[in-house]
C-alpha cells in the first residue's frame, strides 16, 4: 500500500490481539505495512499465522495488563511509532451487588493500563524528538449507560476522557491521540446477544445500516488513525457503529 494511508516502515504494538478485535486490527495494520507487536495475554498464534498468510510481518509479545504497568518498559528503545490499547475487560452484574474485586479489575485492565502504557509510548517518542500515534477502543458505553457493566461504563467513558486530554497535552508535540468507539461487532463476546432471537431484532432496528459490525470494519478506521492520512486529527472519538449513535 502506497500514499497516506501506508504503514511502511512504521512499527505496531497491539494490545489484546488474540481475538476479536485486537486480531483484526493488528492484521489491518500489517496489511498497510506495519511491522506489528502481537501483546496478549496468551500467545496470540492465530494472529500471527493471519497475517503471515497475508504477507505480513508479525512477532508475539506476552503482556497482562491486569498488572497496569505490564508496559512500563516496552518502549524503551523508542522502536515503536504506533500504539492501539485494545486490551479490555467486562464485568456484568446489578449495581447493588457489584464487587469491589471486579470494579477494581475493570479499571486496572480497561483504564489504568491504558493510560500508563500510553504514557510508558509517550515518553519514549518525546525523547526521541518522534512523532506517534494513540489509538485507544472506547465504546457505545463512553457515551452512554449501559446496564449491569458499572465499572466497564465508567472506565470507557474515562478512555474518552482521557483520549481528549491526552491529545490536548501532545498533540504540539507530534503525538496524535483518538479513539474508537465500535458499534455491535460480530464477535464471540457478542455470540450470546446474536442468539437471542429477541435482543438480536432490537438492536438490528437500532442500528441505521441494518447489520452487525464486522471486525474488519474497526480495523480500517485504526489504520486511518494510524496513518498520515490522520496527521491533523486530535482527540477524536471515532463512531464505527453502522450509526447506531445518530438514531
Amino acid at each position: 500500500m502506497s500514499g497516506a494511508f501506508s504503514l511502511q516502515g512504521r512499527k505496531a504494538l497491539v494490545t489484546g490481539s488474540n481475538t476479536g478485535l485486537g486480531q483484526a486490527i493488528a492484521l489491518g495494520l500489517a496489511q498497510a505495512g506495519a511491522d506489528v507487536v502481537c501483546a496478549a495475554r496468551r500467545a496470540p498464534d492465530e494472529t500471527l499465522s493471519l497475517i503471515q498468510a497475508a504477507g505480513g510481518n508479525a512477532s508475539a509479545m506476552l503482556l497482562d495488563f491486569s498488572d497496569p504497568m505490564a508496559a512500563a518498559s516496552v518502549f524503551e528503545d523508542g522502536a515503536f511509532d504506533i500504539l492501539v490499547n485494545n486490551a479490555g475487560i467486562i464485568r456484568r452484574a446489578d449495581s447493588v451487588d457489584f464487587s469491589e474485586a471486579d470494579w477494581d479489575d475493570v479499571m486496572d485492565v480497561n483504564l489504568k493500563a491504558l493510560f500508563f502504557t500510553s504514557q510508558a509510548f509517550a515518553r519514549a517518542r518525546l525523547a526521541a524528538g518522534k512523532p506517534g500515534k494513540i489509538i485507544n477502543i472506547a465504546s457505545l458505553l463512553s457515551f452512554q449507560g449501559g446496564i449491569r457493566v458499572p465499572s466497564y461504563t465508567a472506565s470507557k467513558h474515562g478512555v474518552a476522557g482521557l483520549t481528549k486530554l491526552l491529545a490536548n497535552e501532545w498533540a504540539a508535540r507530534g503525538i496524535n491521540v483518538n479513539a474508537i468507539a465500535p458499534g455491535y461487532i460480530e464477535t464471540n463476546n457478542t455470540e450470546a446477544l446474536r442468539a437471542d432471537q429477541d435482543r438480536n431484532r432490537a438492536i438490528l432496528e437500532r442500528i441505521p445500516a441494518g447489520r452487525w459490525g464486522r471486525a474488519e470494519d474497526i480495523a480500517g478506521a485504526a489504520v486511518f488513525l494510524a496513518s498520515s492520512a490522520a496527521d491533523y486529527v486530535h482527540g477524536a472519538i471515532l463512531n464505527v457503529d453502522g450509526g447506531w449513535m445518530a438514531r
